[in-house]
């Protein structure tokens, strides 16, 4: 009987212990099945970006993408509109205000191929320099010697009559190796001047202010073809300076020599600026003779273009953030969208918002929240970055997985590199579609059956699609009875002022090489 009463009382004990742990199971199951369907349903983009091997279809991402497409209407209004301050800047009523300020370079000639003779040229443009001798021989044949040289730091900051020295001494140094000194002819000489500059002549132009790094006293208000030809006669030198000029002006000459049908310059690289072939009776800030030939070089400085905001209705939150941070905010709108100095800036920004949208680089926040790396520094995204990782092709994506690596990214997924490769590729899409619209502005109003178009700049010379993009854009944009081609420029800022040089009057068409000044008496020798 007791044994009975002890087994009734264990049953008794273990059935409410079952029954609790059973409830238990049941509810960390049901609790542990709501919480799984509760992150899933909160961050289903999470499980569906992982699978995607195309982030265009990804919703999110592509609604980030779809601020920097441009379509063909937009780029219709912003032609439009492009023409309208080409208008502005070239009237005297309203050049004062205008954006786009369509300077002319009064460079009225360019070269058919046909020049002969020796022409020097100086391009100054940063911390060394170069000097260059330039044979044309006729028949689009051209000879190009060269030697680079040092502007040392202390000139660079100091007065500047010893900057204009330095540069003689060096055209000295040059002219003695290439035996044209003492040869009782006067060479002419183009100078490509990279820094901001009034022009007031093809010969004379005064300096508004110093850049990249340079700080010269004495110089700015000055002209500096003065100051250079002032330099040269203390010297001794046999050459007279008879053209200042700007790199996108070379450029087009450049690419005159062998195609008379250029009749565009454009520079694509840290920044960008256009120049073309306008008619002087279009041109109401004129200044000269009408004489032949009835035309001038309009240097656009382009880059303002959208300065007075007009370009508002295509910039995104991307393109403010660089433009605020930048060291000029509310200038060179329109470069600042295309031009090699922000497009990679422009792409990090763009990953930042998708990783910080939990978007891109899932699965290795704590791996990549390093403040210290590339990736979080402005600037640390290289242009050359966003044209590496565009060459990309197939499913290894070899060069992205390398550029993430140099920015901090470890061990970056596929999915990872694929976003990161469609964010490049609309970045620079765009920046192509914009510069193909206003190439198709200046084609269109040049307004000739054929039109060459002399290119130049590390962003065009070196990205693998933006030629291409740029001319299915143009094909849209230009009117059907003109043909255009792009051409690429060679060096554009040595060989394009020798050009200058060698037409900048008439009669060195005949004569590009001139008796010695001492004897006030020019000797044609061709």
């Amino acid at each position: 009987m007791a044994l009975n009463i002890a087994h009734i009382l264990q049953d008794d004990l273990i059935a409410p212990m079952v029954k609790k742990t059973a409830y238990g199971l049941a509810t960390t199951c049901i609790l542990g099945a709501a919480v799984y369907v509760g992150y899933r349903v909160a961050a289903p983009e999470k499980h569906r970006i992982r699978h995607h091997r195309h982030p265009e279809l990804n919703d999110q991402i592509e609604k980030v993408m779809d601020s920097l497409k441009i379509t063909d209407d937009q780029l219709v209004h912003i032609m439009h509109i492009l023409e309208e301050e080409m208008t502005a800047g070239l009237s005297p009523a309203t050049h004062k205000q205008a954006t786009v300020k369509m300077f002319p370079t009064y460079v009225r000639n360019i070269p058919n191929g046909t020049e002969v003779g020796k022409v020097l040229a100086l391009d100054l443009g940063g911390t060394n320099f170069r000097v260059l001798l330039i044979d044309l021989r006729g028949n689009d044949k051209v000879e190009l010697t060269s030697k680079i040289f040092v502007i040392p730091q202390s000139i660079m900051i100091g007065d500047g009559k010893y900057l204009f020295r330095h540069l003689a001494e060096c055209l000295y140094e040059f002219m003695l190796k290439e035996n044209l000194i003492h040869t009782g002819l006067c060479y002419p000489l183009g100078f490509t001047f990279s820094f901001p500059c009034k022009q007031e002549g093809l010969a004379s132009a005064r300096l508004t202010g110093w850049t990249k790094g340079f700080s010269c006293a004495g110089v700015v208000n000055q002209d500096v073809v003065k100051l250079l030809q002032d330099a040269i006669n203390e010297k001794g030198i046999n050459a007279k300076c008879v053209a200042l000029v700007n790199d996108t002006v070379g450029t087009l000459m450049a690419c005159a020599y062998k195609d008379p049908s250029t009749a565009i310059g454009l520079i694509l690289g840290t920044g960008t600026n256009a120049c073309y072939i306008e008619s002087l009776d279009k041109v109401g800030t004129w200044d000269g003779d009408y004489d032949e030939p009835k035309q001038v070089i309009i240097n656009m400085e382009w880059g303002a273009f959208g300065d007075n905001d007009r370009l508002n209705l295509i910039r995104t939150k991307y393109d403010e953030e660089v433009d605020l941070s930048s060291i000029n905010p509310g200038k060179q709108i329109f470069e600042k969208m295309i031009s090699g100095m922000y497009m990679g800036e422009i792409v990090r920004l763009i990953i930042l918002d998708l990783l910080q949208q939990e978007l891109l680089f899932l699965g290795h926040r704590d791996t990549y929240g390093d403040y210290k790396t590339p990736l979080y520094d402005r600037g640390g995204f290289y242009t050359k970055f966003v044209s590496t990782v565009e060459t990309d092709e197939g499913i290894k994506f070899s060069n992205t997985r390398r550029v993430l690596e140099d920015i901090g990214i470890r061990n970056p997924t596929y999915d990872d590199c694929a976003i990161v490769q469609h964010i490049c590729r609309q970045v620079s899409k765009r920046a192509a579609r914009l510069a193909g619209a206003g190439l198709a502005v200046l084609i269109n109003r040049i307004g000739k059956s054929e039109v060459t178009v002399g290119v130049d700049g590390s962003l065009y010379r070196y990205h693998p699609r933006f030629k291409r993009n740029m001319e299915r854009c143009m094909e849209a944009l230009v009117h059907k009875d003109i043909k255009f081609q792009l051409t690429l420029s060679d060096d554009g800022s040595g060989k394009g002022a020798a050009m200058v040089a060698c037409v900048a009057d008439r009669s060195l068409m005949t004569a590009s090489v001139f008796r010695d000044e001492e004897t006030a008496d020019y000797e044609k020798v061709i």
